[in-house]
């Protein structure tokens, strides 16, 4: 397994990280808990060791799920990121982020507890809370850095001015935020300021939520969160197929699946740019990890980009009110 670093001061981690969020019956539909314990050891075994969850998907079961997979010494082997702060009524529905010291502290006792660990890798704030300063949420964090509960601090969605703001009280290791071959705003101002600090990427939706997917291509489910999303509506769905089956094209002359293609790509645009991949099958994880074999050259990448361009997909990529609250479409 490739190992990249984590900003100047992060931890080095596998060079793709799996995202646990699929493996919870939740946004994406029902899920089998055995096989996403059996794809957690698989990802393991092959050497994957950054693993990210958040305490609200499932509300609690992804971190307990988890939790039950890092049994038995495994969680020596494994980085683990949390995201915190989204509130949820147990309906499900969304009440806000809850950010400042007190609420900080007590999400992460919980997340201590439901992980079955006495410490988290890199925890974060899952959204900027728009009620609390970013100075203060880090400030938070940076305690219980100072006390080992947490070891290194990271950012979710936040734009570039409070990048800056958050760094200059603690160092910040890893912004995640969703970067694709579809999804390419965060090139514009937020890229070049987490170089400049010396702040790594951990890239999230690399598939822009499983529209760069054979699956798509095929008509598959539109079930859960995509029932939700534009870029899976209507016209707008219609006309991202052509762009994915541009894309499959070029992958089928590299000898790749789409999906593979969409990896390489990302993980072609730095080594400071970690790709996270939603496997929750162990058969989607070898098919994950075999994009590392992709080698793009610099002719490939320009067939991607004109095949694809960073202004061509239709819809955005969450519905307008959940984009109103993501810092970094400010």
């Amino acid at each position: 397994m490739q190992t990249r670093k984590l900003g100047r001061t992060g931890p080095t981690v596998s060079a793709l990280g799996l995202g646990a969020m699929g493996m919870s019956p939740d946004f994406y539909g029902p899920a089998d808990e055995a096989e996403g314990i059996a794809t957690i050891h698989a990802a393991l075994e092959a050497g994957v060791t950054l693993i990210d969850t958040g305490d609200f998907y499932g509300m609690g079961h992804n971190e307990m799920l988890i939790g039950e997979a890092l049994k038995g010494g495994k969680r020596d082997n494994a980085i683990l990121s949390v995201k915190y702060g989204a509130q949820r009524g147990p309906d499900g529905q969304w009440l806000g982020y809850a950010t400042d010291p007190k609420q900080t502290r007590t999400a992460l006792a919980y997340t201590l507890k439901r992980l079955r660990v006495d410490h988290i890798d890199i925890y974060r704030p899952a959204r900027v809370s728009p009620l609390v300063p970013i100075e203060e949420t880090v400030g938070a964090i940076a305690d219980l850095v100072k006390e080992g509960y947490v070891r290194h601090i990271g950012l979710s969605e936040a734009g570039a001015e409070t990048i800056r703001r958050a760094h200059a009280v603690h160092p910040i290791v890893d912004l995640q935020i969703e970067y694709a071959i579809l999804t390419r705003d965060v090139e514009q101002k937020i890229l070049p300021t987490l170089r400049e600090l010396g702040i790594g990427m951990t890239a999230y939706g690399v598939l822009s939520r499983g529209l760069i997917s054979e699956s798509a291509l095929a008509g598959g489910s539109r079930g859960g969160f995509r029932a939700m999303a534009p870029r899976f509506q209507g016209e707008n769905f219609d006309q991202n197929m052509k762009l994915v089956q541009a894309l499959k094209e070029i992958a089928d002359e590299k000898g790749c699946t789409v999906a593979q293609l969409a990896i390489a790509w990302v993980f072609a645009q730095g080594e400071d740019i970690v790709p996270l991949i939603g496997a929750r099958k162990r058969e989607r994880l070898t098919e994950s990890l075999g994009a590392l074999d992709v080698v793009l050259t610099d002719a490939d990448r320009a067939r991607i980009e004109a095949a694809a361009p960073a202004d061509a997909v239709a819809g955005g990529r969450y519905p307008e009110a959940q984009r109103a609250m993501l810092d970094s479409e400010r």
